[in-house]
């Protein structure tokens, strides 16, 4: 059995790469289980996906169809358009626009440690990266086309029924192994190798200012202990700097966007939104929900001195100060300076020039038909 999947690779390899499919040296050249590799301190509590075992394929397949312009209603977009690997898998805007020039509703979120989330977007309408994978392709916003159009455009390709049947069995293409492919590709997405990371496997020493701003990052002001923190950690906590939470940060009063409350219905969720992994922060600008911070600088004064009281307001910031009786985070510009420099730790520039994320049809020179 085994000799006969690798000669139908053998094959598929040949077939591809007449088709004008990616260059031979980034096929496949294994098959089997995939396994994941990521720090221990990262920790095991995984969002599950029994129903869709990781292969070598089979994450093969969902890059391809990651990079697939054919998924587009006008064949000129794929995921990787609004999720460009140099940006850590963001697009550089406020909103992104669609095939037919619309914008979008919210920032492209930048995919990375995919592995640990359980509520994908920003108000967390996907349980799963299956289900979040098949919402932008049939936006009308972004992608504008239905899996089944999508689908019926691969089925019709010399080069995506044998890979197909290389992962699932059949080259009859449905949409459930569309969605499946493109989560598989989406869960290698691991980000561990900033300086950060070096630094807790002590392979690095941080400069002053990043110390400094690693220990105000992780700490919740007590003024009456004489104890000053940025209260980041709070809510970015451990090395993933992220929890799968919602919190309302302050943006807005009255908030335009409802964020998590249209998924839940309940007034109590207003304003709330996702809380990120701030893993190669640096690259995504701009930032929030609405792009409408161009620099961290910005984003940290928002924290600082800046935040919108409103019901929902999540407690944690609330109650952040750095003095008695203080009504803000009141951090000093040198305070500030140093949590930039943590936050600047935190770029990973192995993820974001990592081959095995690239786009696999970049270098192919034939025409994919």
């Amino acid at each position: 059995m085994k000799s006969q999947l690798y000669l139908l690779l053998s094959a598929l390899l040949f077939l591809l790469l007449v088709a004008g499919a990616p260059p031979k040296s980034a096929l496949p050249t294994e098959i089997g289980p995939y396994v994941l590799n990521y720090p221990t301190y990262f920790g095991d509590e995984l969002a599950r996906y029994p129903s869709n075992p990781m292969t070598k394929e089979g994450v093969f397949l969902g890059r391809m169809l990651f990079y697939e312009k054919r998924l587009s209603g006008n064949n000129k977009m794929s995921c990787g358009t609004c999720h460009q690997q140099a940006r850590a898998f963001t697009d550089g805007k406020a909103v992104s626009r669609g095939i037919d020039g619309k914008e979008g509703r919210r920032s492209a979120m930048s995919l990375v440690n995919l592995l640990w989330v359980r509520n994908l977007f920003w108000d967390g309408r996907a349980a799963t990266l299956e289900e979040q994978a098949a919402v932008p392709i049939q936006d009308s916003l972004e992608m504008h086309q239905s899996l089944e159009q999508g689908v019926a455009k691969l089925q019709r390709t010399s080069i995506y029924p044998p890979l197909f049947k290389l992962v699932f069995g059949s080259e009859q293409i449905t949409k459930e192994n569309l969605v499946k492919a493109i989560a598989q590709f989406e869960r290698t997405l691991i980000s561990s190798n900033s300086r950060y990371d070096q630094y807790l496997q002590g392979k690095y020493q941080p400069t002053g200012a990043e110390l400094t701003g690693s220990i105000l990052f992780m700490t919740h002001p007590t003024p009456e202990n004489a104890l000053r923190g940025a209260n980041c950690g709070d809510c970015h906590a451990g090395p993933k700097t992220f929890m799968d939470y919602f919190h309302n940060n302050g943006l807005e009063a009255n908030p335009k966007d409802v964020g998590r409350e249209g998924v839940t219905k309940r007034y109590q969720n207003r304003g709330m939104f996702r809380i990120p992994s701030l893993r190669n922060i640096a690259l995504t600008a701009p930032y929030m929900h609405d792009g409408r911070f161009k620099t961290l600088s910005e984003v940290l004064d928002h924290y600082n001195e800046h935040l919108q009281p409103s019901a929902t307001l999540s407690p944690l910031l609330i109650e952040a100060t750095n003095q008695r009786g203080g009504k803000s985070l009141l951090l000093t510009p040198e305070e500030k300076e140093s949590v930039l420099a943590f936050l600047n730790m935190l770029t990973d520039s192995t993820f974001i020039t990592d081959p095995r994320f690239s786009d696999p049809f970049v270098k192919a020179t034939a025409s994919r038909k």
